[in-house]
């Protein structure tokens, strides 16, 4: 095995390959000479694409169903509603479910609280659940009455950071966030989940690397990595230097169809992962959400991978599967012997 570069990249080399990431998807199709008429894109104005250079390096030119492609490309399928598929599939926006504790705070289970960051990512994922969130509602200047409803419930002893994705923040804003929830003295853990060392992992500086050691509290990064091809030189530079500045390192994979509903490329995906220092976490079924009927993936061919990498992979490489329901206690496990089969007509 080849040993990684420890070596962190400089302090805006990130912000510029964001300037410069493809936002067209002609401009994306013709830098990998695909033919337009083979994929069908479509520039949607609500949610447009968006994803960085280094994450387009690992596309393979000339190949209209690349794995990496599909995951970022706005195509016209994406206009084909389908029954069962809404814009707010988990209920976060849904007032009887009361998730929101305060402006950009939000508490779905116990004793854990989710902290909205900021309203963009690195990548725009078109099956992101979160694609039609309204970002505008949760876009205070600060974080304070966030804070302050942490500060007043003892019974919060983790706090995660999402968006969006938290890393889009610069280091001393970042820096800010992470000193205030250390001081909360009943906080014990500090989670981000972020894409970018995946899609843009220059983001990871010393300045990132210093804050996140500082930490009072121990930090967990939850990655999100669907196919082994998303790994290369830079994730695993990026991942070394996290791990040397003792970050803890978790994936988590959407089931998606036509990118990694596949035994094989499941079971090279956690390989590859736990080469590279990252232990698979979460294998998500994916979220209902209007516009992504294509990636869908019934709960039998679900639990029928999951059961075929259970006899191939060791338990430690095997990630749980689950699907995310609105209003439950937890993630919920999906079953491995009696199955409720979720079907759309």
């Amino acid at each position: 095995m080849i040993t990684p570069n420890r070596t962190p990249w400089q302090p805006h080399d990130w912000q510029k390959l964001l300037q410069q990431a493809f936002r067209q998807p002609a401009t994306l199709l013709a830098h990998l000479k695909i033919a337009q008429d083979a994929v069908a894109p479509d520039a949607d104005p609500d949610f447009a694409m968006l994803v960085p250079e280094p994450f387009v390096q690992r596309m393979q030119p000339g190949n209209p169903l690349d794995p990496l492609l599909r995951q970022v490309l706005p195509t016209q399928q994406e206009h084909q509603q389908q029954p069962g598929f809404v814009a707010d599939p988990l209920g976060e926006t849904d007032a009887a479910l009361d998730f929101q504790r305060a402006p950009t705070l939000m508490q779905k289970y116990q004793s854990r609280v989710l902290l909205i960051t900021t309203p963009g990512c690195a990548v725009n994922c078109r099956y992101c659940f979160r694609r039609h969130f309204p970002y505008q509602d949760h876009k205070p200047k600060d974080h304070a009455l966030a804070l302050q409803a942490i500060r007043s419930d003892n019974s919060i002893s983790e706090v995660i950071l999402s968006g969006g994705d938290p890393l889009l923040l610069g280091d001393e804003a970042l820096a800010r966030l992470l000193q205030q929830i250390n001081a909360i003295p009943h906080v014990e853990r500090i989670r981000l989940h972020s894409r970018l060392p995946i899609v843009l992992p220059q983001r990871v500086t010393q300045g990132l690397l210093d804050l996140l050691q500082d930490s009072r509290c121990p930090v967990a990064l939850v990655v999100h990595c669907n196919h082994v091809q998303e790994l290369d030189a830079q994730t695993a530079r990026a991942f070394a230097c996290l791990r040397d500045a003792g970050v803890h390192l978790l994936n988590q994979s959407v089931l998606l169809h036509g990118i990694n509903d596949e035994v094989d490329a499941l079971c090279e995906l956690s390989r590859g992962l736990f080469a590279q220092g990252v232990l698979p976490y979460y294998l998500h079924m994916p979220d209902a959400v209007s516009g992504t009927a294509h990636f869908d993936v019934l709960d039998a061919k679900g639990v029928e991978l999951h059961t075929q990498m259970r006899n191939q992979l060791p338990g430690y490489l095997l990630p749980r599967l689950v699907r995310e329901e609105p209003g439950g206690a937890s993630k919920t496990p999906m079953p491995t012997d009696r199955l409720a089969l979720r079907t759309i007509d």
